[in-house]
């Protein structure tokens, strides 16, 4: 299932989001001009597992070039796919929850969600030599947060259904519900693999950006978000 597009508009205009997509476009821009340097500036800036577990045994690895990437490698993108994935789930539902939580709560929560989920993927690919780059670890929970506080709305959708493509609204619980299922069967899958170097999709990272993010969106709207008075009247 391809999500097109969701029929719940927000109430504010979603500068983070929009943000965030301008910044992550500009950034593989400048990937594309680096040319035979790309993968130096990869392992620079993307996370790479076994230089996270292996920090405390090295002398040559410094906190910044180690934890630094927890953060810039969730605006770093593998491919023109990889990016245009990303930053069109990152379009159809991130205004939402921005709209929900505020602008900069919503960054404070992008942020936090992308660090968690390269931990995730950190601890189920300790030894790991690839560098993890992407938004998909944010952008999952995104996906969280939005399920749980939107699961009726409505949401435009590519189904192929054996030879034929269907255009059919589906909730948004069907939709990301379906979606997440995949990522735990493919992520459970990859753990019996006998050697797994963390490679090709970061399943772990969009399960653990997924389930932080349902748990962090509650805890920034139970603690940070004012709910508006209700008025008496008479």
């Amino acid at each position: 299932m391809i999500p097109i597009r969701d029929r719940n508009p927000s109430g504010t205009f979603p500068f983070i989001t929009i943000g965030i997509i301008g910044v992550n476009v500009l950034i593989f821009l400048y990937e594309l001009s680096l040319g035979s340097d790309l993968v130096v500036f990869l392992n620079q800036y993307g996370v790479v597992p076994i230089k996270v577990t292996h920090y405390f045994q090295s002398s040559d690895l410094t906190l910044t070039d180690t934890f630094f990437p927890f953060l810039s490698s969730t605006f770093l993108h593998g491919g023109f796919i990889h990016l245009i994935g990303n930053m069109w789930f990152l379009w159809i539902f991130g205004d939402n929850i921005e709209d929900r939580l505020g602008h900069f709560k919503y960054l404070i929560f992008y942020i936090l969600c992308a660090a968690i989920a390269s931990s995730v993927h950190v601890y189920f690919n300790n030894q790991s030599e690839i560098p993890c780059v992407g938004a998909s670890g944010a952008i999952s929970a995104v996906l969280g947060a939005y399920m749980v506080t939107f699961p009726r709305a409505r949401v435009t959708t590519v189904v192929p259904i054996f030879f034929f493509i269907q255009i059919i609204e589906l909730p948004a619980v069907v939709v990301i519900g379906f979606w997440i299922l995949i990522q735990f069967f493919s992520g459970a899958v990859s753990l019996t693999t006998s050697a797994s170097d963390g490679g090709g999709i970061a399943w772990w990272a969009h399960i653990g950006g997924f389930v932080s993010g349902i748990i962090l969106f509650y805890i920034i709207r139970v603690l940070f978000v004012r709910k508006p008075k209700r008025r008496r009247y008479g």
